[in-house]
């Protein structure tokens, strides 16, 4: 699978996690030139806490496009170092 944004390939891996309809990606298939930590953060009841990246290409940004569980709930632990995307991030096959 690969996640694309304005042009640009943010993450390819063959071995994502689906969750929910997400495509999670381990985090070293993700391309870090493209991450700004965010501030934000939201709760779900049986992941945990998710914190966010917003992407950055060639001087255009999506907030908080990218998201992860720094330490999700035990339900969710195959998540861990895992990051998934959406706001017009398109994933598909690689």
């Amino acid at each position: 699978m690969k996640a694309t944004w304005n042009g640009q390939t943010i993450a390819s891996s063959t071995q994502t996690v689906v969750v929910e309809g997400n495509h999670y990606f381990p985090r070293e298939s993700v391309n870090p030139q493209y991450l700004r930590e965010s501030t934000t953060h939201t709760t779900c009841p049986w992941k945990g806490e998710a914190s966010y990246y917003t992407l950055e290409v060639d001087g255009q940004q999506n907030r908080d496009a990218a998201w992860y569980y720094p330490q999700p709930k035990q339900a969710a632990s195959n998540i861990t170092g895992y990051i998934a995307f959406w706001k017009g991030v398109e994933v598909q096959p690689d």
